[in-house]
């Protein structure tokens, strides 16, 4: 079994305490160390997809192997934590460059924008935006692949993520071992990504990282953060509804 380095504790029982607005930054779940190793990976993938060039070559490795991915290899291997890194940790750090990288072409506007680099280039099938809705996470914790799903029902253009769907996206992602997770993770990440919805990649590349060791805790923690988000929101829904039926009958009375 191979080891994985202890530079982060991804699996903290903290939980969101508030639920997710459509469009907004999620809940945070737990604080991040100061100059944590994930948030500068993150942020320096993030930076290097301003350039089409660099962004292109990290999109070819969607769900590739590490020793499928060479022109990676100058982007990535720079970043990883050590020399020495578990093939574990470097497979995660791979496939969240890359799933940065593939996300909607108007995430990196801004970006771009200020960095006066072209914004012109196709993404693999993506629909382009005319505005960009992508949020840079707050700081002050993390959130999980749960709470992401739970933000996107009934969230996007076309307020069409239904709840089942949102279930039965996230129980599969749960149920998988390290390579099918690998496989079906990319398409998870693209769909809430396609709805605006917010991942914490960092949060994802440690999850991602610890997977073989700690799969049914960090499982655990997606669902109940999607559970009990989606239980906030119903409840907060049918408080509305109730204070619309008071105000109706005040009107009508």
């Amino acid at each position: 079994m191979t080891s994985t380095p202890s530079t982060t504790s991804p699996l903290s029982p903290d939980r969101p305490a508030t639920e997710p607005e459509p469009g907004a930054v999620l809940p945070r779940q737990r604080p991040p160390k100061d100059g944590g190793r994930e948030e500068a990976f993150v942020a320096h993938v993030q930076k290097l997809c301003a350039d089409p060039g660099a962004r292109t070559a990290l999109r070819t490795g969607l769900r590739k192997n590490l020793d499928s991915v060479p022109r990676m290899h100058r982007l990535v291997a720079p970043m990883l934590p050590q020399d020495r890194t578990p093939e574990d940790v470097q497979r995660a750090y791979y496939a969240i460059a890359a799933m940065i990288a593939a996300q909607p072409r108007h995430s990196f506007h801004h970006t771009q924008a200020s960095d006066g680099a072209p914004s012109g280039e196709d993404t693999l099938g993506e629909t382009d935006h005319t505005a960009s809705t992508h949020k840079t996470p707050v700081q002050g914790g993390r959130t999980s692949l749960g709470a992401a799903f739970a933000a996107g029902v009934g969230n996007g253009r076309d307020h069409q993520m239904r709840q089942a769907s949102a279930e039965a996206r996230l129980n599969l992602l749960t149920r998988q071992s390290l390579p099918g997770l690998h496989r079906h993770l990319p398409a998870a990440v693209a769909y809430l990504r396609s709805l605006d919805v917010d991942i914490d990649f960092a949060q994802l590349l440690s999850d991602l990282a610890h997977w073989r060791r700690h799969s049914g805790r960090i499982a655990r923690r997606w669902l109940q953060d999607y559970y009990r988000l989606r239980a906030q929101a119903d409840q907060k829904n049918a408080d509305q509804h109730d204070q619309e039926d008071l105000a109706d009958t005040g009107t009508t009375g």
